[in-house]
């Protein structure tokens, strides 16, 4: 029998430290400045971000050693996965994520007992403001609609390999936010239409985000609050919950499921895009961590499993419920459900 050893317990106490190099190093912009193949040696790079060359050395040996960098001859490179997804303008640029994640989350989750122990949000106050959106601060706003359409864009691709949407003609996107998973789909489907239903300044940026890709004859958006309409608009044949129902309770994400059943027409589908925990709820971690993140930014929220969502659409009246599993940073899954 192998000996246990505390080793995975000192790599989890490391985990931090992965984070914040990659995050110091979205922040200098170096993975954006090493573009197209360019590469610097520590010296260069020393000089260039205005570092001595102690530190400006174990940044690139560190950045290297997480899969951020690579050695090219004396000097350091992007990997591919920098290359393509840590460069700025880049179409699926993932730098929102971290910044957002390094900025708004990572201090308050140094008081993760402190959410334990009382069950309520540590990003907003709940006594003061109906929602982490319910603030005057339009940076932060912006900053996280910025990580959350960086998480959603290569989400959507993902999605759209695993699920057939060219079954449909119309999407519904419940909380779609700056617009990435209509973007995609409409780019990948010419048959396609898609409405954008979110709060009025959130549609103004997905508005933008649509003109930009080109899409505003085929993409269109709908100020609302999809917790507090009596119902959802009819029109679609198939409708998008996508990093949407881990925000919120049992109750208030049955009664969503409801509405959805209502507004589709037979035949029309409803689908589940989430981070699904597995049925015995002991992983994947990405999962069960993001369920902890949600004791942090929400009142209700945590990660379900497939089968607590399946449950729930065909207590809704939903048929033919199915799981559809990919890999992505904002889902491992969806539960797609079809009106009879």
């Amino acid at each position: 029998m192998a000996m246990i050893t505390p080793t995975h317990l000192m790599r989890l106490v490391a985990g931090v430290w992965g984070f914040k190099t990659l995050a110091v190093g979205v922040e200098l912009g170096l993975f954006t400045r090493l573009a197209g193949g360019r590469t610097v040696t520590v010296e260069q790079a020393a000089a260039e971000f205005g570092l001595a060359d102690r530190p400006a050395d174990l940044l690139l040996a560190a950045s290297a050693s997480l899969g951020l960098l690579e050695k090219a001859g004396d000097g350091y490179r992007n990997s591919a996965l920098a290359e393509q997804f840590l460069v700025e303008g880049r179409p699926y640029y993932f730098g929102a994520q971290v910044r957002y994640s390094d900025l708004r989350t990572y201090l308050p989750w140094h008081r993760i007992g402190e959410a334990l122990r009382t069950d309520r949000p540590l990003t907003w106050d709940p006594q003061t403001q109906q929602s982490m959106f319910d603030t005057t601060d339009p940076e932060m706003l912006a900053q996280f609609w910025d990580a959350m359409y960086s998480t959603s864009s290569f989400t959507a691709g993902a999605l759209a390999d695993a699920y057939d949407f060219s079954a449909h003609h119309r999407l519904l996107d419940v909380g779609g936010g700056a617009g990435a998973f209509p973007i995609e789909f409409c780019r990948r489907l010419p048959g396609l239409r898609a409405t954008v239903l979110d709060l009025p300044h959130v549609c103004a940026r997905a508005e933008e985000r649509i003109a930009a890709a080109g899409l505003t004859e085929r993409i269109g958006t709908l100020p609302g609050d999809f917790l507090a309409d009596p119902a959802l608009p009819g029109g679609h044949d198939v409708i998008l919950l996508s990093m949407i129902l881990h925000d919120w309770d049992e109750p208030t994400n049955r009664a969503l499921l409801a509405r959805c059943h209502a507004a589709l027409p037979p035949g029309g589908a409803v689908v589940v895009c989430e981070l699904l925990l597995n049925d015995e709820r002991t992983g994947p971690p990405e999962a069960a961590l993001m369920g902890m993140n949600m004791l942090v930014e929400t009142e209700g929220g945590r990660n379900y499993s497939g089968a607590e969502y399946a449950a729930w659409l065909a207590d809704a009246g939903f048929v033919d419920v199915r799981t559809v599993p990919f890999d992505a940073p904002g889902a491992n899954g969806a539960v797609v459900a079809r009106r009879a």
